[in-house]
């Protein structure tokens, strides 16, 4: 058996580990390639994560603020449902009491042709519509003796409720009148408005400071001016009841109304 050289035999044990080391140097090159991929996973999860919180503590901040906000909303919401409430026990109360002006002025006028007093509610106010039969001759201004009747009845109710506004209005046809002292419908209503308010004053007691005379010619019609029974409806004079508007006025002007 021969036995080698020294050199030969350190050749040959540096070939053998040159091959497990350069095996070595494979498998490090790749785990520190996968440690670089890891490292750059980890960045990535840090920093979403870093983003998810921020957004938690801006939702955090926003949560507070979206409570404050909706409880000062709800606040207002509150203060606006209070005025509203008391609006509708205000209307409430308005039209009970229109409810009861009718019934008494028809129980009032109970004896009087239905064609010639008419008593209704509209837009929230009481008119008394009275045929011009009832008061005045045709193309005049001065009230007859008949009107004292119905305008006598009619006062009774306005004094019982003093605290309640009056309108009195004259209404004519379109027919235009033919007088040397009367210029046009305009007039006549106007002058027909102010000798019922002068009656209901001088002669029935009614306090003057609610009255207020009106003319509106032909332009608020009620039936049809191409047929004589509709101008015959359209020629009167309607004393409109208006409810006391101030609490009204109040509720509106409230700030906890306003939006």
């Amino acid at each position: 058996m021969k036995i080698l050289a020294p050199a030969l035999l350190l050749l040959m044990l540096f070939s053998c580990n040159k091959g497990k080391i350069t095996e070595l140097e494979t498998k490090l090159a790749s785990a520190q390639s996968e440690n670089q991929l890891l490292k750059g996973q980890l960045e990535t999860v840090q920093r979403t994560n870093g983003d998810l919180l921020n957004r938690m503590e801006d939702l955090s901040v926003i949560s507070k603020e979206g409570a404050t906000s909706i409880r000062e909303s709800l606040q207002s919401i509150s203060g606006q449902t209070s005025r509203i409430n008391e609006l509708n026990r205000s209307i409430q109360r308005k039209d009970s009491l229109n409810l009861a002006l009718v019934m008494n002025l028809k129980r009032s006028l109970s004896n009087i042709n239905d064609e010639d007093v008419k008593v209704e509610v509209r837009g929230g106010k009481v008119h008394v519509s009275i045929s011009d039969n009832l008061l005045f001759a045709s193309g005049s201004a001065r009230l007859n003796p008949a009107s004292d009747r119905v305008l006598d009845k009619v006062s009774q109710v306005l004094n019982d409720h003093n605290d309640l506004s009056i309108i009195v209005e004259g209404h004519t046809d379109n027919v235009p009148i033919r007088s040397s002292t009367i210029k046009d419908n305009w007039e006549l209503s106007t002058m027909r408005a102010a000798a019922v308010v002068r009656e209901l004053v001088q002669d029935f007691g009614v306090d003057p400071y609610r009255l207020t005379a009106a003319g509106r010619a032909d332009n608020d019609p009620r039936g049809d001016n191409s047929t004589a029974t509709g101008r015959a409806r359209n020629r009167r004079t309607e004393i409109v009841i208006t409810p006391n508007l101030d609490e009204f006025l109040n509720l509106a002007r409230d700030p906890g109304m306003e939006g």
